[in-house]
């Protein structure tokens, strides 16, 4: 994505052992898709960062003599009308970080020499903070540049981008650095489209973010429950869900929707990502495996129903056996109706890629087949459970047989049934005769028949 934007450039300035030259090159290596090119002179940098060493106190002088020299080109910078980013990383950071901006207000971020797969996330930060584009060139990712993608109603089901962005910095995506920080519709701009979409005849509409729960309207309070209940109120539209969410955004409000407003399908896709803390705290879900548990408890008590969809990633750096099993085993605890799963990709340029510990892709080929195994096994068995229940279905569009239409279910499970054309687009009940693990086959209840 980097375009007309301007290129940025990066001055490291290295103090110490040879691990910290190493480190140095991994930072370069790290910032190089969000647009940062070597210069050899601070003067010319948009980005300074010092490497430290803690070794000699006289070391850490020199950098507290380097940082007086280093501000005063940060203010001419400014004074020109431009911006300087101050870093100061490496042992030094770890050791006195709170003494650093104390004695140096100047330095705008601070990190320490575990933390540098944070430095893409600290250096969009402090961009987006000055309202700044990043020259990120990272290759598209097709699973997340999906959700972004804008699509006519063809039918009787359509999508609704409501958001956009991600200020989640997971470190195996790209989302926030080329899609840049959450940014949600006004909710007035929503609700006219959706009611554009029911006067062509949409009944069912599925509300599109990276991080959808994470809506905030400018325009109304109350987030994404908010606007359900608004939409909710739409004649002719009758169905409405959302994808995709991230637990940490998973609120009260949005529970309590779930179970109050008939309209929001009972189906809920919940990535967790992994089962492992361990894992989730390398990847910064910024949760762990039991507080998705208890969620995931706190949502079934409000709507007992709910079908629960998820996504995995195997073979994560540093990932071990153990992990894995962790990752086993909170599937069986959850139980999902239907997942995605993915073998880690390494994406250059992702705070991931850099990691140590990467795995075989024999080893994560091996886990992922285990992963897919269970999660196909669970999805059978939710597909079963609906065997001889009266569901409604709404039917979307002819099937490939003649007299056959599909539909969907309130699970988002695909539904065959033998049913005469004017039903397509109608919610009609359908009483389930049997499943297969991708879809179901019923027939009509004879009334409607």
């Amino acid at each position: 994505m980097s375009g007309s934007v301007t290129p940025k450039r990066l001055f490291i300035k290295t103090y110490g052992c040879q691990m910290n030259v190493y480190d140095s090159e991994r930072m370069a290596d790290v910032l190089a898709p969000l647009g940062y090119g070597m210069t050899d002179t601070p003067e010319d940098a948009d980005l300074v960062v010092l490497n430290t060493c803690h070794i000699r106190e006289k070391a850490t002088e020199k950098v507290y003599s380097e940082l007086g020299q280093i501000k005063r080109m940060k203010q001419a910078r400014a004074e020109a009308g431009g911006a300087m980013t101050i870093a100061v990383a490496g042992c030094v950071a770890q050791a006195e970080g709170e003494e650093i901006m104390r004695r140096q207000p100047a330095v705008d971020l601070v990190v320490g020499p575990q933390a540098y797969h944070q430095l893409p996330e600290l250096i969009a930060r402090a961009h987006r903070a000055r309202g700044e584009r990043l020259a990120a060139d990272f290759a598209p990712d097709e699973k997340f540049d999906a959700l972004g993608a804008g699509r006519r109603p063809s039918g009787v089901s359509a999508f609704l981008t409501v958001q956009e962005g991600c200020d989640k910095f997971c470190t195996f995506c790209v989302v926030p650095y080329t899609r840049g920080g959450e940014w949600s519709r006004p909710a007035a701009a929503v609700e006219a489209e959706a009611r554009a979409l029911a006067d062509m005849g949409v009944r069912e509409v599925t509300l599109l973010g990276q991080n959808v729960n994470a809506y905030a309207a400018p325009d109304m309070q109350g987030g994404l429950a908010a606007l359900v209940r608004r939409l909710a109120k739409i004649p002719g539209l009758d169905r409405i869900r959302y994808t995709t969410s991230h637990p940490r955004d998973m609120d009260e409000a949005l529970i309590a929707a779930h179970a109050e407003v008939p309209e929001l399908m009972p189906y809920l896709h919940l990535p967790v990502q992994a089962g492992s803390d361990r894992v989730l705290k390398a990847m910064n879900r910024a949760h762990t495996a039991e507080s998705y548990l208890r969620l995931i408890e706190t949502i079934r008590a409000a709507r007992p129903d709910i079908a629960i969809s998820g996504d995995f990633i195997v073979g994560f750096p540093g990932e071990r056996d153990a992990d894995f099993e962790a990752t086993l085993q909170l599937v069986r605890e959850v139980g999902y109706a239907s997942a995605f799963s993915f073998k880690y990709s390494r994406r250059p340029g992702t705070p991931a890629a850099a990691m140590p510990g990467q795995v075989a892709p024999e080893v994560a080929d091996e886990r992922l087949q285990r992963l897919l195994a269970l999660l196909e096994t669970q999805q059978q068995a939710f597909n079963d459970a609906q065997a001889g229940r009266t569901l409604p279905v709404l039917f979307e569009k002819v099937g490939r047989h003649p007299g056959q239409l599909i539909g969907r279910s309130p699970y988002l499970q695909a539904v065959h049934v033998t049913a005469p054309d004017r039903m397509l687009g109608q919610i009609v009940p359908v009483k389930v005769q049997s499943a297969a693990r991708n879809s179901l086959a019923g027939a009509l209840e004879l009334e409607q028949a």
